[in-house]
């Protein structure tokens, strides 16, 4: 299952709106086939393994780490040609939550006498296709918050100076994430300050996330990366506060607007995340400042938070943090987080959690 896992990983960034899956065989302690979703609308990973195996299959055992598909949809069910392929056992990572299947395709394993062990390695399976079962589940896209901070939680000095906080190991894993959201979230504060590009700078071929900043006066400065480098890609929310001239001068820029309503915060938030839904967008990634992390942590929007912490200490109260605004007075009241995860990146620890009690829909 663990080989399945990490096939399932080559399909980063290409699957959506579809899982990631991978797929191992094993006949007789040797693997006869592997395979993996490559791309959305190609063929399955249990597809892919078994026309790797071919022959093999019959009378072999099945990693996968999502239940087999048992509908039709770009592609026929996975459990039909598992049944032909004479495979005597499959083992799952976890059920799909996808109300076309949800425990369908184990039946038809089960039925067909075939016999189906589920749960392997179910935490990590779950993980992976964190994005999947939000957006399956409940129709929502699933939000990372990202942010880099030093040991004493600061997001640049007074003057502000950010760049490095993190290694470049740290700042390649975050364009590996950009490749899997479908969007992206930033403040106009942001854009201001340091002009980024917000894409995708991994080599190979890549999809950008669509850029959305949250604008509410329409201060977005017409020479700004977002506006000169694939301006079609950016989405500008305003609201009425914004001047009916500069956001026409915006629109003639090839950038799309979104006029939305207003929070004492400035966009509303939970209007652009509905907004997102009925577009039909699975993830974002919120890469802003402390003013708009805020909002959408207390908006309850955010599903995950990712913090890069460098090894570096600024000392001092004046250098900005990652969140703004009035804190709670009680500990109790504090944004708690569950199931925390750390690791290492170069020289960074990335601490991973996800919000508790939060909307996050991961099925038992």
């Amino acid at each position: 299952m663990k080989m399945a896992l990490e096939l399932a990983e080559r399909g980063w960034g290409h699957t959506s709106p579809n899982p990631l899956v991978g797929c191992v065989i094993v006949k007789d302690g040797q693997i006869v086939g592997r395979g993996y979703h490559e791309k959305y609308g190609q063929p399955h990973a249990e597809v892919n393994a078994i026309w790797d195996a071919g022959e093999s299959s019959r009378g072999a055992t099945l990693y996968v780490n999502l239940e087999p598909c048992c509908h039709y949809g770009k592609t026929p069910p996975c459990s039909e040609l598992i049944i032909k392929s004479g495979l005597k056992r499959v083992v799952v990572g976890m059920r799909d939550p996808n109300p076309k299947v949800q425990g369908g395709g184990i039946k038809q394993l089960l039925d067909a006498g075939i016999e189906v062990e589920t749960g392997v390695r179910e935490e990590e399976s779950r993980r992976l296709n964190e994005i999947f079962i939000k957006h399956i589940s409940k129709g929502e896209p699933f939000v990372i918050l990202k942010t880099a901070v030093t040991m004493d939680g600061r997001t640049c000095t007074v003057t502000g100076d950010s760049k490095w906080i993190t290694s470049e190991e740290s700042r390649k894993l975050v364009h590996r994430v950009r490749a899997n959201a479908s969007c992206l979230v930033t403040g106009v504060e942001t854009v201001i300050k340091d002009d980024p590009m917000l894409n995708v700078r991994l080599e190979g071929d890549w999809k950008n996330p669509l850029r959305v900043v949250l604008d509410s006066k329409a201060r977005l400065p017409l020479g700004s990366k977002l506006l000169t480098n694939e301006p079609g890609n950016t989405l500008v929310c305003v609201t009425e506060d914004a001047g009916g001239e500069k956001v026409e001068t915006i629109r003639r820029s090839g950038a799309q607007v979104l006029v939305l309503p207003k929070s004492e915060n400035g966009v509303d938030v939970k209007a652009l995340m509905a907004n997102l839904a009925e577009r039909g967008f699975d993830s974002v990634l919120v890469e802003a400042g402390a003013r708009v992390n805020t909002s959408f942590l207390r908006a309850g929007l955010v599903d995950k938070v990712m913090m890069f912490m460098a090894p570096k200490i600024l000392t001092g109260a004046s250098s900005p943090s990652w969140t703004a605004g009035s804190p709670p007075s009680l500990m109790s009241e504090a944004i708690k987080l569950e199931g925390i995860w750390a690791e290492s990146v170069g020289r960074d620890i990335l601490v991973q959690g996800y919000i508790k009690g939060g909307r996050l829909c991961l099925p038992e």
